[in-house]
């Protein structure tokens, strides 16, 4: 019920803005690509070893991942 309720209000926008229903496929499927790339606030041990990272335990609250891909991440 819920995804009728989406799909009509993404219709509705795109026949009221003009730009038809490939515009409004084209622009979800944007929106839905940039928040699948967003950058984790925290990683576990093995994700921030696994990934060519050291885990800094001088930290004043929690521990960090320095180098690799989750450089600068809390550790959890």
């Amino acid at each position: 019920m819920r995804i009728r309720r989406i799909l009509a209000a993404v219709f509705a926008t795109a026949a009221l803005a003009g730009l038809g229903l490939t515009g409004a496929a084209t622009a979800t499927t944007a929106t839905a690509a940039t928040v699948g790339s967003v950058t984790p606030t925290s990683v576990t041990p093995g994700e921030c070893t696994d990934n060519g990272g050291t885990i800094d335990r001088s930290t004043p609250v929690l521990p960090t991942c320095r180098g690799g891909m989750y450089d600068g991440q809390t550790v959890d």
